[in-house]
C-alpha cells in the first residue's frame, strides 16, 4: 500500500513538472497566447486522474497548477496575486474537472474489475468444465483395456499348463497393445497437464511443419506399424510458430482415430493447405464416418463410436485434447462427414 502511495506520489510530480517544462516553453515562445499554458495545466491534470486513485492527487494537482498558473505565468510574475479577476473561477474550473475525471475513472476501473473477474470465473467454469469432461472420459476409456489387460494376464496365469504357444503370443499381443494405447493416453493428458498449468496458453517458437508431420508420422509408425497413410504437403516451404511436441500429439490422435476407427482399408490421408492467415490440416479416412447425432460433443470428450474396428478402444478423450492443444494455440478444430468417411480440421495461425 506504501509503495502504491508512492508511486501515485511519483506520477503526479512527473506529470506536474513537465507541464510545467512546457508551459515555460510556450510562455516564452507565444507569450500573448496564454491559454496554451491553461491548457497543458488541464491536460495534466487529467493524466494524473486517470493514472492515479483517489481524489487526493487531482486535488493536489488542480492547486498546484492553479498556484503555478498566478505565480509563473500571470503579471506580476514570481508573485502570488490571489485579487485576480477570474482567479477563483480557474481555480473551481480545474477542481470540477479533477472531481468529474477522478469519479469518471473510478467508475471506469471498477467496471474493469468486475469484467475482469467475470472473465476470470467464466475461465475457470471453462477449465472445470474440461478437467470434468476429461475425468469423464478418463473413466469410461481406461476402464475397458484395463479389464482386457486384467483378464488376459489372469487367462495367462492361471491356464499356462493348458495353453497352446499360439494361445499365449495372442494374449501377450493383446497386453502389448493395450498397455502401448494407456502409454499414449498418459502422454495425452501430460499434454493437456501442460497446458492448463501455463494458464491455457503455450510456448510457441518457429517450427517447420513438415518437420513436425514428419517426427509425428514416425512416432505412430512406431506405435501402429501397420498403420497405412498418405501425407501431402505443400512444396512451399512453410513455418508456423507452435509447440511441436503438443501438435505432434494432435497429427497422433487424429491420425489414428482415422486407421483404427474408420474400419477402412482404405489409407487415411493428412493434407496440408494455407490461406493468408492459417495453416490447415485435414484428415479425412474412408471409412463408416461419424455419428451425426453425436457431432455436436465429438470434442468434449464424451464422443464414442458405437462400433469400432478394435472393439474396445474410444477415441473422446483424444479428440477433447486435441482440442484443448489446438485452442490454446488460437486455432479451430471441427469434424464433418463426407460422401466416404469422416473429415477432421485443424487450423493453426501463421502468427
Amino acid at each position: 500500500m506504501k509503495k502504491l502511495l508512492t508511486n501515485h506520489w511519483f506520477i503526479t510530480f512527473i506529470t506536474l513538472t513537465a507541464a510545467t517544462i512546457l508551459a515555460f516553453v510556450f510562455f516564452y515562445l507565444v507569450p500573448q497566447n496564454s491559454a496554451n499554458i491553461a491548457l497543458l495545466y488541464i491536460l495534466a491534470l487529467l493524466v494524473v486522474t486517470l493514472r492515479t486513485t483517489g481524489y487526493r492527487y487531482g486535488i493536489f494537482a488542480a492547486l498546484f497548477s492553479v498556484i503555478c498558473i498566478n505565480f509563473l505565468f500571470t503579471y506580476p510574475y514570481f508573485h502570488l496575486n490571489f485579487t485576480l479577476t477570474g482567479y477563483p473561477i480557474t481555480f473551481i474550473g480545474m477542481l470540477a474537472i479533477t472531481l468529474i475525471t477522478a469519479t469518471t475513472a473510478a467508475r471506469l476501473k471498477k467496471q474493469a474489475a468486475i469484467i475482469a473477474e467475470r472473465e476470470k470465473t467464466i475461465k475457470e467454469a471453462e477449465r472445470e468444465k474440461i478437467r470434468a469432461n476429461l475425468l469423464r472420459a478418463v473413466s469410461h476409456d481406461l476402464r475397458t483395456p484395463l479389464t482386457s489387460i486384467i483378464g488376459a494376464s489372469s487367462s495367462f496365469l492361471e491356464g499356462e499348463d493348458y495353453l497352446s504357444e499360439e494361445e499365449k503370443r495372442e494374449l501377450i499381443t493383446n497386453i502389448n497393445n493395450d498397455s502401448n494405447w494407456l502409454l499414449n493416453m498418459v502422454e495425452n493428458l501430460l499434454s493437456v497437464t501442460r497446458i492448463q498449468e501455463d494458464g491455457q496458453k503455450v510456448k510457441k517458437s518457429p517450427e517447420v511443419v513438415e518437420e513436425v508431420v514428419s517426427e509425428a508420422a514416425g512416432r505412430l509408425k512406431k506405435r501402429l506399424p501397420d498403420a497405412q497413410f498418405n501425407i501431402h504437403v505443400p512444396l512451399e516451404f512453410l513455418m508456423v510458430p507452435m509447440d511441436a511436441i503438443l501438435i505432434e500429439q494432435v497429427l497422433i490422435n487424429l491420425l489414428e482415430n482415422a486407421v483404427i476407427h474408420s474400419g477402412s482399408d482404405r489409407p487415411a490421408e493428412l493434407g496440408i493447405t494455407e490461406n493468408e492467415e492459417t495453416i490447415i490440416f485435414e484428415i479425412k479416412d474412408y471409412g463408416r464416418g461419424l455419428d451425426d447425432s453425436q457431432l455436436d460433443n465429438l470434442f468434449l470428450g464424451t464422443y464414442s463410436a458405437s462400433e469400432t474396428s478394435d472393439g474396445h478402444k474410444g477415441m473422446g478423450i483424444g479428440l477433447s485434447i486435441c482440442r484443448t492443444i489446438v485452442e490454446a494455440h488460437g486455432g479451430q478444430i471441427s469434424a464433418r462427414n463426407h460422401e466416404h468417411g469422416a473429415v477432421f480440421t485443424f487450423t493453426l495461425p501463421k502468427t
